[in-house]
């Protein structure tokens, strides 16, 4: 009785996880796009119109490793409120840049926003996982939380596409103002439920830890998650992960947009696309999740992934199809289906890497968070790429990141590292 009373204590938590995971992607696609408005307002290139989501994600090497510290010392709880107020501030920045008319004080509030991504990310993906057990049934949480990433992922696009119009030449940021105050709205109404709501800690230090932090007494351990073979390459893999699942859209939505027969109206609408993929996949990933192993599902999605960018980039643009009465290349039509692909990856390598860490868990989620600036540094490559060898061509990048993934799957996320102590 007193177990399922237990149980029945943790769904608020799980509900209010799956709402951060919302936010985490809202405001994270509200940057990757915003970089076809910068094109227009600011005269970017494709290179500089990823400049919003470089400092997203550079963010989070600036702060992976000390949010880690922090959840460590004052817990779940903290970690999430000071999470979503520098969301809001961030945002805000973002806000005010369209009226000030200022690239750069809208790249400052997406580096501010990536500071908040970074810390919801710490405080979610341990605590579902936790939650769920860890194994296949803790991968099961967090692709059920992914579902809810993909729904925030889905909207950010369609909306700033249809505030924008048909047309390019009309895109400020100013048209898209309402998609951020909805993000502050998003903000402030998680800070209440937070504050309402009793986390578990189950990673936060005790108090005879912190004594003997303060007192200098605590023991240095001689291992931590860098010890581990397979949570190294699987950092590494988060971070062509997160590349990719950032690198395939943004890039898409930024040429797609700028043809005059699709616009950004009709490229938004179908870049969402591609996340509500990402939610059909997480949600059939949740639903076998506790059946097909991390390492099946990530070496099976990695390279169907790289079949569907091939043909992205060998189909001629002029093959199109008819969706809603309008002509779409067949081309963005793969791409968009990457979003099945990518959708069950996070939380498979997640799962497979901090498998068998025991204690190192919260560390290795800092560590994590550092690594997914991918997400900010890869995109931007790939549309420096674009620059000068065209968008499409751009994606052998992505191809090359797909097959360490495939690689990761098959050899590097075996635990050569069992010997190390981690209770």
């Amino acid at each position: 009785m007193a177990n399922a009373e237990k149980k029945q204590n943790y769904t608020p938590v799980i509900v209010v996880m799956f709402a951060l995971f919302f936010m985490i992607a809202f405001v994270t696609n509200l940057a990757g796009s915003m970089g076809v408005v910068v094109t227009n307002q600011f005269g970017a290139s494709k290179a500089l119109s990823q400049l919003g989501t470089l400092a997203n994600f550079i963010a989070y090497a600036c702060m992976g490793i000390p949010a880690g510290l922090i959840l460590k010392r004052k817990g779940y709880k903290f970690t999430a409120l000071a999470a979503v107020t520098v969301g809001f501030i961030g945002v805000g920045i973002q806000f005010l840049s369209g009226y000030m008319e200022s690239f750069l004080v809208y790249v400052l509030g997406a580096f501010v926003a990536g500071f908040s991504m970074c810390m919801l990310n710490i405080v979610v993906n341990p605590m579902l996982n936790t939650l769920g057990g860890g194994g296949n049934k803790g991968n099961q949480l967090i692709q059920w939380g992914g579902s809810c990433n993909s729904i925030g992922g889905t909207l950010a696009p369609i909306l700033v596409g249809w505030l924008v119009g048909g047309s390019i030449q009309n895109a400020t940021v100013a048209k898209a103002a309402p998609v951020m105050i909805i993000a502050m709205a998003i903000f402030a109404l998680a800070f209440i439920i937070i504050k309402l709501t009793n986390i578990p800690e189950p990673h936060m230090e005790t108090a005879e830890e912190k004594a003997a932090r303060k007192a200098g007494n605590l023991a240095k351990d001689t291992h931590s998650p860098l010890s581990f073979r397979h949570f190294v390459l699987g950092a590494l893999a988060i971070f062509f992960y997160v590349g990719i699942e950032v690198g395939i859209p943004n890039t898409a939505n930024v040429y797609y947009s700028g043809l005059d027969w699709v616009g950004p109206a009709l490229a938004g609408t179908m870049i969402g696309g591609y996340w509500l993929s990402m939610l059909i996949g997480r949600l059939i990933g949740a639903s076998v999740g506790s059946k097909i192993s991390s390492k099946v599902m990530l070496c099976v999605m990695s390279s169907v992934a790289i079949l569907f960018v091939l043909l992205a980039i060998f189909i001629p643009e002029s093959v199109q199809i008819k969706v809603g009465g309008n002509a779409i290349p067949l081309s963005l039509g793969f791409l968009i289906l990457c979003g099945l692909c990518t959708s069950i990856m996070w939380g498979a390598i997640f799962n497979l890497a901090v498998e068998g860490l025991g204690k190192y868990t919260a560390a290795a989620s800092g560590i994590f968070m550092t690594l997914v600036c991918g997400g900010g540094i890869i995109p931007f490559f790939q549309n420096l790429l674009a620059d000068h060898v065209g968008s499409l061509q751009s994606y052998w990048l992505i191809i090359a990141c797909l097959l360490y993934l495939v690689y990761y799957a098959l050899v590097g996320c075996k635990n050569v590292n069992k010997d190390i102590p981690v209770e």
